[in-house]
């Protein structure tokens, strides 16, 4: 991986590819759609290969856990470049579990942010909406809470966690 952490895409010219010949370009994809197909009509032009038209990524990185695809669309890349860029971890963790058709919009539905764990999702949970303080009002304290017990049931149906490290984990509403 190099130290230069923006998404790219290797795109191959097939003419050359289909000769036995390696032409291609790393394009970056944290520009417009119609950068990136300049870049890509810019390589073409340059083949070894006589009116070279086709073209395919053969790879890619920097992408965190969302997969390209060897004929993914230019404009879906440009934008899941742009996604990733303003969300970062949490879009890609979210695209892996909904795939990459996955728009900015749904992701804004499904995330609900970025905790030490379930159990820190529960309680803040219970804090944001005064649980908490309701059973301080009747004398019970929190430490009768278990909080694991509380988080199992939740994150069996109706949300799910992705735990990325120690203490980091993102949590999504599953409906």
């Amino acid at each position: 991986m190099t130290q230069n952490q923006t998404p790219r895409i290797y795109v191959a010219c097939l003419a050359a590819y289909n000769n036995g010949k390696l032409h291609g370009r790393w394009v970056d994809c944290d520009q417009d759609a119609e950068d990136i197909w300049a870049e890509i009509e810019e390589m073409l032009s340059n083949s070894p290969e006589p009116d070279a038209e086709e073209w395919a990524i053969h790879d890619f990185e920097n992408w965190q856990e969302i997969k390209i695809d060897e004929h993914e669309s230019i404009e879906r890349i440009a934008e899941l470049a742009q996604l990733l860029s303003e969300h970062g971890k949490a879009f890609a963790l979210y695209c892996e579990y909904y795939g990459n058709d996955s728009t900015l919009e749904d992701f804004q539905e499904h995330y609900l942010g970025q905790y030490k764990d379930e159990e820190d999702f529960v309680y803040q949970m219970w804090e944001q909406d005064g649980r908490l303080l309701k059973l301080e009002e009747l004398g019970i304290p929190e430490s009768y809470i278990d909080w694991e017990a509380i988080a199992r049931d939740w994150f069996m149906d109706s949300y799910f966690s992705v735990e990325v490290s120690y203490e980091e984990t993102y949590v999504f509403s599953r409906h």
